[in-house]
């Protein structure tokens, strides 16, 4: 595994290489959701490359940029055990320069759920994933389903901007408990991430619900509310692919999505229908 620093430098090294290139763009603290996207990048391409950059245009005021967890050792085997050929680790000084272009999300998509609560983030979000398209130039980039919003405006971004890439999204990976694996849980006591469960609890019980018939939205939502107490929650929404608020669940159309803040950690889960 080759591990590169400069964008320009990657890209020379990419180029006139044959074969398909698939690209998986994290931000470190790797774990074995991660890995997963890995794995099945290794298993579909010819090469593999793995960024790591904790992009600071997509924390705002008061986020944890400063405290986010950061593991480049770990992370540098962790890349190397599932064959990465490729291993991007840049910093701010050469992903961003002075009075750059600005890209911004939709205004309507990008400004539900996580862009409500977080306005201005997935402006931060698409500028890098588009600075790290044109680096790599993969064929396929694998994204995780756990990030529902993020992954929508990602896949919205590659049409407006008739780029030529394949995402491929993956299923979300849980611990034995059901846990969706985040980078943040490393932020939970052992009493927090017990309460934490009740989140993945939350999504299995409208899960059951709905196989029982159950579409109308409203009572899905205060079910799972009444389960979720007495977490700080952001916000429950059922919501179809195009991220508009749904009062009947659509079945092949719908994602519930849940925000949630045990201690001051915050977590999103979603389930897709």
């Amino acid at each position: 595994m080759t591990v590169f620093r400069d964008p320009i430098a990657l890209q020379e090294a990419l180029k006139g290489l044959q074969g398909s290139i698939a690209l998986v763009p994290t931000m470190g603290a790797l774990h074995l959701g991660h890995r997963t996207l890995m794995e099945q990048a290794r298993q579909d391409n010819d090469i593999v490359v793995v960024s790591i950059f904790v992009n600071p245009t997509q924390f705002l005021e008061g986020e944890d940029l400063e405290n986010y967890p950061r593991k480049e050792e770990a992370d540098r085997r962790i890349c190397e055990l599932s064959g990465v050929d490729y291993l991007f680790y840049p910093d701010a000084t050469v992903m961003y320069g002075h009075d750059e272009v600005h890209i911004c999300a939709p205004d309507i998509r990008a400004y539900v759920l996580e862009g409500l609560l977080r306005p201005g983030h997935f402006d931060g979000v698409l500028t890098v994933v588009l600075k790290l398209f044109h680096i790599v130039m993969p064929d396929r980039a694998y994204f995780g389903k756990k990030d529902a919003q993020q992954l929508a405006l990602i896949e919205q971004m590659l049409r407006n901007f008739f780029l030529q890439i394949s995402i491929v999204a993956v299923d979300t990976v849980r611990e034995n408990d059901g846990l969706a694996l985040s980078s943040r849980n490393v932020y939970l006591s052992d009493a927090q991430r017990q309460e934490a469960l009740k989140i993945s609890s939350a999504l299995n019980h409208a899960g059951k619900m709905i196989a029982q018939g159950v579409r109308n939205t409203e009572e899905i939502i205060q079910q799972m509310q009444q389960i979720m107490a007495p977490l700080e929650v952001e916000y429950i929404a059922c919501v179809n692919r195009a991220f508009q608020y749904l009062e009947h669940i659509e079945m092949g159309n719908s994602i519930i999505l849940v925000a949630a803040r045990v201690g001051t950690t915050r977590l999103i889960d979603n389930v897709q229908l």
